[in-house]
């Protein structure tokens, strides 16, 4: 399945939207109608989930007459024919008002807030386990007083490939206010990424509160999660008071690996 980010998931709706008139005129039945109709249902499903309005509204569209409709006039089956044409055409007009709703759902929500599986969000549970990993496994994995943030970044790395998790290491690249910024690791189909800081005698607290703040401002443009794992060698007194002057920020968690 696609890994989805809201940029991508806002583009493919307005291109379907787009696509509407063409389908009008080619009609009802034809390849670039099915074409549609099938792309549209997949795109709907993996964006919002398969009990989602969207996705069940769309799939409910029969795209001709189905209840009972009294016919007069000599010819019959053109009748037929011109109704369940007026069907299609009202379908067709109605899923465009469907899509443009499923657009301002996405617009004004994070995508992995928009999905609704058979249960729950089968992105939220993925999230959960990556704060698990961080939590309970990243310590373990390293043995020896790290002085470089790749060491942790490398023992981050392995779990997520012992645990089968789809990431982009050191992509994408973005400008921000002149300054180029690149995360470690990025989950799009998650809308999240993880930064990793190290914090050492030459890289104290007080020093990464302002990169922190200024990798808040630039992955908001792009990102819905951010999680920051700052590991700390013992320069951190209080956890709580430090990671609470971020946590204000709507979707930031900070995490804090004590070493």
């Amino acid at each position: 399945m696609r890994q989805w980010t809201k940029e991508i998931a806002i583009q493919e709706l307005d291109s379907l939207i787009s696509q509407i008139e063409f389908v009008a005129s080619s009609g009802r039945g034809s390849d670039q109608h099915i074409r549609w109709w099938t792309n549209t249902s997949r795109i709907l499903e993996e964006i919002f989930g398969r009990k989602s309005v969207y996705y069940i509204t769309i799939s409910s569209y029969t795209w001709t007459e189905t209840g009972t409709h009294i016919y007069q006039g000599w010819d019959i089956n053109s009748e037929v024919d011109e109704h369940n044409k007026q069907v299609f055409l009202d379908q067709l007009q109605q899923s465009k008002g469907l899509l443009l709703a499923a657009k301002d759902h996405l617009i004004a929500s994070n995508i992995v807030d928009v999905y609704q599986g058979k249960d729950t969000a089968p992105e939220s549970s993925v999230i959960i386990k990556i704060l698990s990993l961080i939590d309970n496994k990243l310590r373990k994995l390293i043995r020896e007083k790290p002085d470089r943030e790749k060491v942790v970044q490398d023992a981050f790395e392995n779990l997520l490939i012992l645990t089968d998790i789809q990431y982009e290491r050191e992509n994408p690249s973005m400008v921000y206010s002149t300054k180029k910024y690149i995360p470690d690791f990025s989950f799009p189909k998650l809308d999240l990424i993880v930064e990793i800081k190290l914090c050492t005698e030459t890289t104290t607290e007080k020093q990464l509160i302002p990169l922190i703040n200024d990798d808040i401002l630039a992955y908001q443009t792009k990102f819905g999660n951010l999680i920051f794992v700052v590991y700390d060698i013992g320069q951190i007194r209080d956890a709580t008071r430090f990671s609470r002057s971020f946590e204000n920020t709507d979707k930031v968690i900070i995490k804090i690996v004590k070493h």
